[in-house]
């Protein structure tokens, strides 16, 4: 299973735009991929672990392994073929 880090805030305004996006993305890997949501300012050791400089930030993990990393993000579209090169189909 892989694991795709969602990092925002909640005063950020992309990271609301980001939502229905990252929504579509994850129910089109049907299963392969689970979302975990970490707001940067009350989970900072988790930002700082992974070095998170701005929101919004998502990072593939497959296990302790950063597969994948985009900051800020892109048409749903875009961020599945994006993501498609390292889950397997």
């Amino acid at each position: 299973m892989y694991t795709l880090l969602s990092f925002s805030a909640n005063w950020c305004e992309p990271c609301k735009w980001a939502e229905p996006v990252i929504h579509d993305v994850v129910e089109h890997f049907d299963g392969k991929l689970e979302l975990r949501k970490i707001d940067i300012d009350t989970e900072p050791a988790i930002a700082r672990e992974h070095h998170i400089l701005s929101v919004p930030t998502f990072v593939l993990m497959n296990g302790d392994v950063e597969m994948w990393r985009m900051n800020g993000f892109d048409l749903a579209p875009n961020m599945i073929r994006s993501l498609g090169q390292h889950i397997p189909s």
